[in-house]
């Protein structure tokens, strides 16, 4: 968004649809790190509380040396949510593991929503 708001400053105007559809890209960037811990535990079999636990793992994983944060803390949260509760490492294990594919899935979702706002953006700046 930086890079937007130094051209709309400097170089010329981006419009009114532009920022709302920016600002709506930028929050779903935000929420895909959450959606995708959330899905990917609760698909591989793990409890509401490794749900819970993967979606704060991602909040707390982003302030801790990131991206080292983003791949290990919900791992770390979930293996042992789920190793407290089913008391079954192989299970705990599996599930923390979903929390690592979330995270590539939704790395690439990221990429893909900024690729739809790099174009987005020189749509714009070209009509």
């Amino acid at each position: 968004m930086d890079s937007f708001s130094l051209y709309a400053f400097t170089l010329g105007t981006l419009s009114l649809w532009f920022w709302i559809g920016a600002g709506l890209l930028t929050i779903l960037i935000i929420v895909a790190d959450l959606i995708a811990n959330q899905y990917f535990v609760k698909k591989y079999g793990g409890s509401k509380w490794g749900e819970r636990m993967a979606v704060i793992g991602v909040i707390i994983g982003s302030f801790v040396y990131p991206p080292f944060g983003l791949i290990l803390v919900p791992f770390l949260l979930v293996f042992v949510t789920e190793f407290i509760s089913s008391k079954k490492a192989n299970h705990a294990l599996k599930v923390a593991t979903a929390s690592l594919l979330a995270f590539l899935s939704s790395t690439f979702a990221k990429f893909m929503i900024q690729l739809l706002l790099l174009i987005l953006f020189i749509v714009n700046i070209i009509f």
